[in-house]
């Protein structure tokens, strides 16, 4: 089998899946294993640092861990950073078959700083049957000094690792979010794979094709003209480019809108063009009634009015980046949605009583937060909003983990596989 610590909602099983491969995971949170479920994974709810390891000897040829990143990450308080000599004790304890979790536990700021510690007690015991073939692990950046603690004692077992920083956008996900990776073999030399994009596109050489600009978001949710054949949600009315359709203050109709595919009039009679997720979808995809000849955009003399982009936070030194770019890093912290579009006219606006309003921020959906992280439209996410939106910004994109276990399964990545799994 393929064992998934701490699972989450299912971003290295979605990739898996993809790639014709099932894994069983471990998991604790109620509504992640809802997610989980729902999507077809095999699941055991349990709290990793409870269960036992013997289960899982002489049946496991690959491991995939990433802790929770809570206390480590730069959105929370990072009591894990002021836990590091505490971690660094249980992985050197456990590696060599002592377990004083519970004392080193009871010194830790952060209770859930040791879950990175975690894997090491499966790796030890799984090590004595010759197991696993591979590992894979992710966690945000400021885990890399653990990581090379852990390539220290696995190239100790005969594995080949290699550690280090990747950004997901150099892998084709629309977000520059960056994530320190630890790769492990014991049958093959353990390399990163090979960037697919980068922030400009780069032309074709005598030694290949030049990888392709970073994606977008625009083009992650097909709004707005970009270089691939999506369309065009509409020609104006919101984060597509153009007018926004609903005065402000009208946040409620609009989220509403946009949740059901369709970008409605202004209620002053303006035309916009509104086009329905479902002939969208066939047009990208190139099947269906509407694939051949998707409706043409109509314009306002309002057109373009305004610029679209999504705020990453609350806070006043929020990432702001525009829709041509990928999103930063989601997260999402106490508050169930913290990432907002905000507009920016694209040209000085009219004093008169007459000029539209600036539009209100308008709050990311799960569905489009879940896309940015390449999960597909439809993935059933469980829970409230608070819950679905702490698995999302939690999740391992699956595009970026089908980069990291493919070759580990001998298996050709095709990325389209991806985008037009939705």
């Amino acid at each position: 089998m393929i064992l998934d610590l701490f699972a989450g909602p299912g971003g290295w099983s979605r990739a898996l899946h993809v790639l014709g491969v099932r894994d069983v995971g471990l998991e604790w949170d109620q509504w992640a294993c809802k997610t989980r479920a729902w999507a077809g994974q095999l699941t055991i709810r349990t709290d990793v640092a409870m269960y036992p390891t013997w289960p899982f000897v002489g049946r496991t040829r690959g491991v995939i861990a990433s802790p929770p990143c809570q206390a480590w990450s730069m959105a929370g308080k990072r009591l894990g950073l002021l836990d590091q000599p505490l971690v660094h004790a249980a992985v050197e304890d456990l590696a060599a078959g002592r377990d004083t979790r519970a004392r080193l536990l009871a010194a830790c700021r952060d209770e859930r700083s040791l879950l990175a510690a975690e894997p090491m007690r499966y790796l030890y015991a799984l090590n004595a049957a010759g197991e696993p073939d591979w590992v894979a692990m992710e966690e945000v950046p400021d885990v890399l000094p653990l990581w090379k603690q852990y390539a220290a004692v696995l190239r100790g077992w005969g594995f080949s690792v290699w550690y280090g920083i990747l950004n997901a956008a150099d892998f084709g996900v629309p977000q520059t979010r960056k994530r320190a990776i630890l790769l492990a073999s014991r049958i093959r030399t353990a390399q990163p794979p090979a960037p697919t994009h980068a922030q400009l596109a780069e032309p074709d050489s005598l030694f290949g094709p030049g990888r392709a600009r970073w994606v977008s978001m625009a083009e992650a949710l097909g709004w707005g003209a970009t270089d691939r054949p999506v369309p065009t949600v509409c020609a104006g009315g919101g984060p597509g480019g153009g007018p926004e359709p609903f005065p402000s203050g009208s946040r409620k109709t609009l989220s509403d809108a946009r949740d059901r595919g369709t970008w409605m009039p202004r209620p002053d009679g303006a035309v916009l063009q509104s086009l329905h997720k479902g002939a969208g979808r066939a047009a990208r995809h190139g099947t269906g009634a509407g694939a051949a000849d998707p409706p043409a955009a109509t314009f306002t003399a309002e057109a373009r009015r305004w610029s679209w982009s999504l705020r990453s936070n609350n806070q006043a030194n929020a990432t702001v980046r525009p829709l041509s770019e990928p999103a930063d890093t989601l997260f999402f912290g106490h508050r169930a949605n913290e990432c907002t579009w905000i507009a920016e006219p694209t040209a000085p606006l009219a004093e008169d009583a007459d000029a539209p309003a600036v539009p209100e921020p308008i709050r990311i959906t799960a569905r489009e937060a879940g896309l940015l992280q390449t999960f597909p439209a439809d993935y059933p996410w469980a829970g409230n909003k608070g819950q679905k939106f702490s698995q999302i910004g939690n999740a391992v994109p699956p595009l970026l983990a089908g980069h990291l276990l493919a070759p580990h399964l001998g298996i050709a990545l095709d990325p389209e596989d991806f985008t037009l799994a939705a």
